[in-house]
């Protein structure tokens, strides 16, 4: 599988069964440029315009969102219910969280998760070998909520997301916080990655970090 990071919440994974991409967002509103891309299937978290914008996907079969179980393409996908904040969706509404299989690989995408995870979500989980999760804070998770979810999930490649970063639109997102903060917390080795190229049977049971440079 080859992971791409096209900034904010988005990442396009590629797989021999097709290509996935995540939440793929208005440039305008984020204030970075949203790379000309296809994929075959979109997720979509929740319905904010950083991370719906399908239209500027091109050659997409099929757009998965909200909770349930998909399959498309040999390619399975289990939504799950969550919260855009810590009051069960009263300031930003519900978050969609994803977990995807393919080329053997369970991948954890948290949306803009704004809470801890609850204890049936974590069953609802199970095993993970890569999570995608927010670490700036504010409108989602912080650095320390992001921090007990990777000690709890235990899961090998934690790839983060949703941060603070050159170019984005200082109107919306000026109080995010950047990756640093996440990094100098969880305490884990950090590799920093042009893109992610990984095969099942290279996957290690010893805990890293890996930060993607964005695709422009």
């Amino acid at each position: 599988m080859e992971i791409t990071y096209l900034g904010h919440s988005s990442f396009r994974l590629k797989a021999s069964k097709g290509i996935v991409l995540t939440d793929p967002f208005d440039p305008d509103m984020v204030g970075l440029k949203f790379p000309k891309v296809s994929a075959d299937l979109v997720t979509v978290s929740h319905q904010h315009e950083d991370h719906n914008r399908v239209n500027l996907v091109a050659e997409v079969k099929k757009e998965i969102s909200g909770p349930g179980e998909y399959e498309v393409q040999g390619i399975s996908f289990i939504g799950i219910p969550t919260y855009h904040d810590n009051e069960k969706g009263e300031k930003r509404g519900k978050n969609t969280i994803f977990v995807i299989e393919m080329d053997n690989l369970r991948i954890l995408h948290l949306g803009d998760l704004g809470h801890d995870l609850t204890d049936e979500v974590y069953e609802s989980v199970g095993s993970i070998d890569i999570l995608f999760i927010p670490v700036g804070g504010f409108y989602t998770i912080d650095s320390s909520v992001a921090c007990e979810i990777v000690k709890n999930l235990e899961n090998p490649i934690t790839i983060p997301m949703h941060f603070q970063a050159e170019g984005l639109n200082p109107e919306t997102f000026a109080k995010l916080e950047g990756v640093e903060a996440f990094l100098s917390q969880i305490g884990l080795p950090v590799e920093r990655l042009e893109k992610l190229i990984i095969k099942k049977e290279e996957i290690i049971e010893e805990q890293k970090v890996i930060v993607l440079e964005r695709k422009i």
